[in-house]
């Protein structure tokens, strides 16, 4: 299996520039099955994850196309209604192509999905949700079953603000006949993006961005063109590399209101962050500051997809810092291996911990639990000095485009274990 091998201590420096965000292009992806013609999407990241989502676009029929992180889908001819479960069982945001198909076919069939173990994550709200528009749905032996006998908008209110039932319903709701009101919609940028490429190719979405999303059902959508917003998850944890290792970094291409739930925290970890026209400078902190408590919580909270790297930056702060994860149960699985780093973290409950920050971090080989807590890994071996070996990389090439050829470019000594070989020429 592949692992990165990290000589730490050199600053992560210098100016990046980040493609699409990853929690944005896959609802999107699976938008394209609605419109029956051909959208033309940039700014595609280079994941591993946007792979999966192409093998089961082209698995119902679909021609894809993707070069230079243009990618081009033709969804003229479903011929399946389908979805292979060796796909859909690799990556849980699959899930979200349930919304789209059955706002274009009588029928669907998708297994439940996998992805990251970071928690139970239940599909019962996109359930309820699409059972609201009219949906009739059978679960049986770890399948889901969807009929559309009628689709007709309708009120759904959500029980949490889910981003997963939200993209799910609009999706669905898109083709509906009538109007759909969503109560407790998710706040997310990647939803307003996913309303903004809908939109394009000619649907009637108002509201995203607020808790109030509206959808007035269109009979037909058109060909379109659409770029991608940048991934507001990968430029904060470069950002936290900068601050864990003493670089100066000039981000281009930041969408400000984007970035502010996590510039937030790093502004009280003592980083100066200034916007340009271009994106964002980040100066790091003289001393890392310790933060009081650090809550995740849905947009425009902190988001909980930043939390493992930010504890990573915790972990040599000059003092304690209270975790509290609030979405998901299981998102503390890279504590473990953070503590074989040297990092000092104490449970307090199952969603609750203390991090006290220590004078330095040592050298040991992990493994990446997850994709965000894979990454926090990286970032703590970036500033450790002698040589950090990190396995089960393949989390982190789910969510972060070529993660260790920019993060070469900013100054960190990483390679892949096959580089190695082909290096020592075995």
């Amino acid at each position: 299996m592949s692992k990165y091998i990290i000589s730490g201590k050199n600053k992560i420096e210098g100016r990046l520039s980040i493609r699409g965000a990853k929690n944005s292009i896959l609802p999107i992806m699976a938008a394209t099955i609605l419109n029956e013609s051909i959208s033309t999407i940039h700014n595609v990241p280079d994941i591993s994850d946007v792979y999966v989502m192409i093998k089961i676009l082209e698995s119902i029929g679909c021609n894809t196309s993707y070069d230079n992180g243009t990618l081009i889908i033709d969804s003229s001819n479903i011929n399946s209604m389908e979805i292979e479960e060796q796909y859909v069982r690799k990556m849980r945001s699959s899930i979200i192509i349930m919304g789209a198909m059955i706002g274009r076919l009588d029928y669907i069939k998708i297994s439940h999905p996998g992805g990251c173990a970071i928690g139970a994550r239940p599909i019962d709200l996109h359930l309820k949700s699409l059972k609201k528009l009219g949906i009739r749905i059978q679960e049986e032996e770890g399948f889901i079953k969807c009929f559309r006998d009628r689709l007709v908008g309708n009120i759904v209110n959500l029980e949490f603000p889910s981003v997963g039932a939200t993209e799910n319903t609009m999706l669905a709701a898109v083709r509906a006949k009538g109007i759909t009101k969503i109560y407790n919609a998710a706040r997310e940028p990647e939803i307003e993006d996913l309303q903004f490429f809908l939109n394009a190719m000619g649907a009637k979405i108002k509201g995203a961005g607020t808790s109030y999303i509206e959808i007035e059902g269109v009979d037909s959508l058109h060909e379109v063109e659409y770029n991608v917003i940048p991934d507001r998850i990968a430029i904060g944890t470069y950002m936290v590399a900068s601050a864990m290792t003493g670089g100066c970094l000039e981000v281009d291409k930041v969408v400000r209101t984007h970035m502010e739930p996590i510039n937030d925290k790093l502004r009280d970890a003592g980083c100066e962050i200034e916007y340009t026209k271009e994106g964002l400078k980040l100066k790091p902190p003289k001393i890392i500051q310790a933060i009081d408590l650090v809550k995740t919580s849905p947009h425009p909270g902190f988001p909980t997809d930043m939390q493992a790297q930010l504890m990573a930056l915790m972990s040599i702060s000059n003092g304690s810092t209270i975790f509290h994860e609030t979405i998901f149960e299981n998102r503390f699985m890279h504590c473990s291996e953070l503590a074989k780093l040297g990092a000092d973290i104490k449970y307090i409950t199952e969603k609750m911990c203390i991090v006290k920050g220590v004078d330095r971090l040592y050298n040991a080989n992990v493994s990446s639990p997850d994709l965000r807590g894979g990454a926090s890994l990286i970032l703590a071996a970036l500033a450790i000095e002698g040589e950090t070996e990190i396995s089960n990389i393949y989390h982190v090439e789910r969510g972060y485009e070529n993660i260790e050829s920019i993060l070469r470019e900013l100054g960190a000594d990483i390679v892949k274990a096959e580089d190695i070989e082909v290096i020592k020429g075995y």
